[in-house]
């Protein structure tokens, strides 16, 4: 198999196949590529497919920056009875009820889930409760008392129906439980529901058709083609405006110094002066275009490197 550079970084899209967790896909990927500096910007659950972005490398520590990002799935509710892990995986937990799956009260309660929302989170998650995690309880069949978060729906859609199932696609905040949105769509159907099948389509910036599978990566490194997989550090971030810095001020960022915008960069001097002045993130790059920093805003015209890579 042919080397991968131990100073390889950047994040791998992976199209996670169903049935293994993101920590199993974590540990492959550190397999094929002989890089054990490797994690993942959200995890998905064994039973879903889809994105999975891993970083490599220097990537690692842009987990910062995703931990609330913008994720979108498309998947499929089964209607008639719930079950206790809120999916597909779990025993029925209530009694099976014929759906009646009438598109005007279907569309009604999506939209009653849109928007912010408080939503609780399945018994069988990860959350913490007492200090311990909410599925050991569930496990054990000990009471799980987890309390409604607040998240955000931005679009919940109806892609079809057939039968007793519901096709859909969403598009939600970080932390937002699908699996809940499944059940909570049955209970005020009130014939029960769970999450059949889910495949993520994107997390942030990162999405299904830049996607690779296990197998594929593996490809890449065997025939000395992994760059084509990865989305470099210059990449990351698209949306926060980028600062090139030389000489003596490159020096400064890559120690750590902060740092005050040029004076026709900074608030109220119009063009990209104004656009600047209001944001609080920067990404920092060298002569070569290369990222050496990302800088958070102080006040004013100050920025500090928070984040160095140089």
């Amino acid at each position: 198999m042919a080397s991968v550079s131990s100073d390889f970084s950047g994040v791998l899209i992976i199209d996670k196949p169903a049935g293994v967790t993101s920590h199993d896909v974590v540990a492959c990927v550190r397999k094929i590529l002989g890089i054990r500096q490797i994690g993942h910007f959200g995890t998905l659950d064994p039973f879903a497919t889809g994105v999975l972005p891993l970083s490599v490398g220097k990537a690692t520590r842009f987990a910062q920056f995703y931990l609330r990002s913008r994720k979108a799935y498309e998947g499929v509710i089964r209607f008639g009875h719930a079950t206790d892990t809120y999916d597909a995986t779990g025993k029925p937990n209530s009694d099976y009820v014929a759906p009646r799956l009438d598109t005007e009260a279907l569309r009604k309660a999506m939209q009653e889930l849109t928007g912010r929302i408080l939503q609780t989170p399945p018994p069988f998650s990860a959350k913490r409760v007492g200090g311990k995690r909410a599925y050991e309880l569930a496990r054990q069949q000990k009471p799980v008392d987890l309390k409604p978060v607040e998240v955000e729906i931005y679009a919940l859609e109806m892609l079809g129906i057939e039968g007793e199932v519901m096709r859909f696609a969403v598009e939600c905040s970080g932390g937002t439980y699908v699996r809940s949105l499944a059940h909570d769509l049955g209970q005020r159907l009130g014939c029960g529901a769970y999450l059949a099948e889910l495949r993520r389509t994107s997390v942030a910036e990162f999405r299904l058709e830049r996607a690779v599978t296990l197998d594929q990566l593996r490809e890449a490194v065997q025939g000395g083609k992994v760059e084509t997989c990865r989305v470099p550090l210059e990449a990351l971030l698209p949306d926060c405006p980028e600062l090139v810095v030389r000489g003596r001020e490159e020096q400064s960022v890559i120690h750590g110094h902060p740092f005050q915008l040029a004076q026709a960069m900074r608030p109220g001097r119009g063009g990209v002066a104004g656009r600047l002045g209001a944001v609080k993130t920067l990404k920092i790059l060298n002569a070569e275009r290369r990222l050496i920093a990302v800088a958070g805003h102080v006040a004013d015209a100050v920025y500090h490197p928070d984040l160095v890579l140089a």
